[in-house]
């Protein structure tokens, strides 16, 4: 299931991440991929340890956290620390398929969904598109800024070239208490059933029923 949400960053939140990029230095963007990505990896990333990098990954964690769209699909039980990405001209990310498993040895996470938040407007750059192949075909994501794609992390994509400008973008991913993703997709088509009862008759039995159907499916489904 392939999501984009728009609400994720608002415009005070963006000026102030930008100008914390703009005071930070970038570092070549294959430090972090796999042994794989390496050859495909293209790009930089704002340094990992630094301080303003520390504030911006906390802030769009944060922000994740907090949107009720993004919870109820991702169903998060860990969201890794974010990459602060930038694509310049004529770079570009390859097809390749994100790590199963991040973290240290001690505090590795699966990797079940990736989500892609824009941090600059789809005006200062051309090409760049995020394009993730899926049963469907290839699939191009161009998002405004503040914006999210969330997307299966088993699916294999790319980052087209840049032609022009630069893109930013900050790139997670998320462990579920769901890992099956049809199950999760389920458990979202339920609750916004329930929601659209809520509205429709509060105290209605139908609504009673979409609720305890959804709560107990999540207790059966999620793993702790």
């Amino acid at each position: 299931m392939l999501m984009c949400i728009s609400d994720i960053l608002d415009w005070p939140t963006l000026k102030k991440i930008r100008a914390e990029i703009e005071e930070s230095e970038f570092e070549d963007g294959r430090r972090t991929a796999g042994r794989y990505a390496k050859r495909v990896k293209h790009n930089l990333q704002l340094e990992r340890e630094s301080e303003p990098a520390k504030r911006i990954k906390a802030t769009i964690v944060r922000a994740l956290r907090r949107n009720p769209t993004f919870h109820r699909l991702a169903i998060p039980r860990s969201i890794r620390p974010p990459l602060i990405s930038c694509y310049r001209e004529g770079m570009d990310y390859g097809p390749h398929v994100d790590d199963a498993l991040m973290g240290r040895a001690a505090q590795k996470a699966r990797t079940d969904l990736s989500v892609t938040v824009a941090l600059n407007s789809p005006e200062d750059y051309d090409g760049g598109e995020l394009i993730i192949h899926s049963p469907f075909g290839e699939q191009e994501v161009k998002l405004p800024a503040g914006a999210a794609v969330v997307y299966p992390s088993s699916a294999v994509h790319r980052v087209a070239p840049v032609s022009r400008g630069e893109r930013l973008a900050a790139v997670t991913w998320v462990q579920s208490y769901v890992r099956d993703p049809e199950m999760r997709e389920i458990l979202y088509d339920l609750y916004q059933v329930r929601e659209m009862l809520a509205k429709a008759d509060p105290e209605g039995e139908e609504t009673a029923l979409a609720g305890k159907t959804y709560t107990n499916l999540l207790r059966m489904w999620s793993e702790t």
